[in-house]
């Protein structure tokens, strides 16, 4: 059984690498007096404002368009049931269960904070489903990413009314067992709660750092990958030389460049041409603590956005009770995670860019000294021609899916809900790009390996080396042609799966 992560229901002791932890794991949220209190002086407040008998919207009014129908109080109940139940209308396949984990843990932590007017028993009962690793089947697709992820939204909170389905351990079960399960029964929304339970970007921002986590075991095998380039292509370690990063003064670059002087400490191979009259390799070789650094930069920034607003509330209106004011704002508006999610999805674009450009660096005999194509006798066969080729359709592929999302606004709502921001769209792409880009890595890590082993008995650093013996235990030497398709996707899982995270976990957003 996999260890389970305990969060803490105030986002003031929250880091970013507690919830890679909890994306990686079950966790639980532990809930404490001070948040106790706050939760209900605020689902007081909108009990007060009932009793004023004025129109609130989403307490007692209809919703988008229909904002101005008000509902008498016998069916305020109905009412916000009747929005879960009809706002289940996502489709496509479902989220994984890492995801899905983060929206509950991002819901929680927002409801949590004591702004949205709910009771400490709806925020018990979606602790109950998370600590019991019930994961409500919610559709990848639905969402604009305003008025909140609805669509996802209520696919999460129909479970808790018994309806719908849920995930446990890897079996798809009704909600009522589901209910079973998480030892609770179906739950009779108050007022406001079905709204509180809709409105929020915490599926986009989960979706997000779904990506984000995934990108950073990405990156961190991609630098390994270009480490063992260098060696494979006998190439120059002077442009990752501390000074030339240090008077561009980009903390990214200068990371990334002590990075690959890091893995190829100790080479062999780098000493054994350390005279030679090379003046400068290709810029795929060169520039890599610039590009590679940049990279990081943007991770690191998307990073810090994906984390407030994982602290942040999201709904609508919000509840203030101190002032007593309950105020209709737009912060269910996903626009920050779209932006970002685009920024993010131009970095995921260039890591595997300069990738194959490395992979075509190395086949071609003109540039690496290699034999063509990495593999004896040539001819007879093609070693990875077409491997290279496959990496060139993933890079084109990714190019395409990096065009913004967050530009491509259409109304909604009856045109209530006129700008929406995309952000489920940017997010959810992000994952296809990942997995592209994991393959373009892979198969680089594969042209790197069979270089370098043209190069012994010298041997490379004892770090790369290490990478070498992971990479072979998977795939062995190429030494007359054969189908390399099952290799390069085992390789690309491992990478996927976080095996060559270190020790570029160190400069990571997450663990920073």
């Amino acid at each position: 059984m996999p260890m389970t992560v305990t969060l803490s229901i105030d986002t003031e002791t929250l880091h970013l690498g507690d919830l890679r932890k909890a994306w990686l794991q079950p966790a639980v949220i532990a809930m404490n007096d001070a948040a106790l209190e706050r939760i209900g002086k605020s689902q007081q407040c909108v009990r007060q404002a009932l009793g004023k008998e004025q129109a609130i919207y989403g307490i007692n009014t209809g919703f988008g368009l229909l904002a101005s129908v008000q509902v008498p109080d016998d069916e305020l109940r109905t009412l916000q049931e009747n929005l879960v139940l009809s706002h289940s209308a996502g489709t496509g396949a479902l989220l994984d269960d890492r995801i899905v984990r983060l929206v509950l843990i991002l819901k929680i932590l927002s409801l949590g904070q004591g702004y949205s007017g709910v009771s400490p028993e709806l925020i018990d009962n979606l602790c109950a489903l998370l600590a019991n690793e019930v994961y409500p089947c919610i559709p990848s697709r639905g969402s604009v990413g305003a008025s909140g992820d609805l669509a996802p939204l209520a696919h999460m909170s129909s479970v808790l009314l018994g309806a719908g389905k849920a995930r446990h351990r890897g079996e798809i079960i009704s909600a009522e067992k589901a209910l079973q399960v998480a030892g609770i029964e179906p739950l009779a929304l108050r007022p406001k709660e079905g709204l509180a339970l809709l409105n929020g970007t915490q599926v986009s921002t989960a979706m997000a750092l779904h990506a984000l986590f995934r990108a950073e075991d990405v990156f961190a095998a991609a630098c390994i990958s270009g480490a063992l380039s260098l060696d494979a292509a006998q190439a120059s370690d002077t442009p990752f030389d501390a000074r030339i990063s240090r008077v561009r003064n980009h903390q990214g670059q200068m990371d990334v460049a002590r990075l690959y002087r890091d893995l190829t400490a100790g080479s062999a191979i780098r000493a054994s041409h350390i005279d030679c009259q090379r003046v400068q390799d290709p810029y795929c070789l060169r520039c890599q603590p610039q590009v590679m650094g940049s990279c990081l930069e943007t991770m690191r920034h998307v990073a810090g956005v994906f984390f407030r607003e994982a602290c942040a509330v999201t709904d609508n209106p919000m509840v203030f009770a101190d002032d007593d004011a309950i105020l209709s704002g737009g912060n269910f508006h996903a626009e920050p995670i779209a932006l970002t999610c685009d920024y993010l999805a131009t970095a995921i674009a260039e890591i595997g860019a300069l990738s194959e450009r490395r992979i075509a660096l190395l086949i071609d005999p003109n540039m690496s000294g290699l034999p063509p194509f990495l593999v004896e006798h040539s001819g007879l066969n093609s070693g990875f021609m077409v491997p290279q080729v496959t990496a060139v359709a993933l890079a084109s592929e990714n190019k395409h899916l990096a065009s913004p999302a967050s530009i491509d606004s259409m109304p909604t709502s009856a045109n209530q809900e006129d700008h929406v921001s995309m952000a489920p769209v940017a997010a959810l792409r992000l994952q296809q790009m990942l997995e592209n880009c994991a393959g373009i890595v892979a198969i680089e890590m594969l042209a790197a390996c069979q270089g370098i082993e043209f190069h012994r008995p010298m041997k490379s650093s004892a770090t790369l080396e290490a990478s070498i013996a992971k990479i072979r235990s998977i795939s062995p030497p190429y030494t007359t042609d054969r189908m390399l398709s099952e290799d390069i996707g085992m390789v690309r899982d491992s990478v996927l799966a976080g095996d060559f995270l270190e020790p570029a976990g160190a400069i990571l957003p997450s663990a920073t």
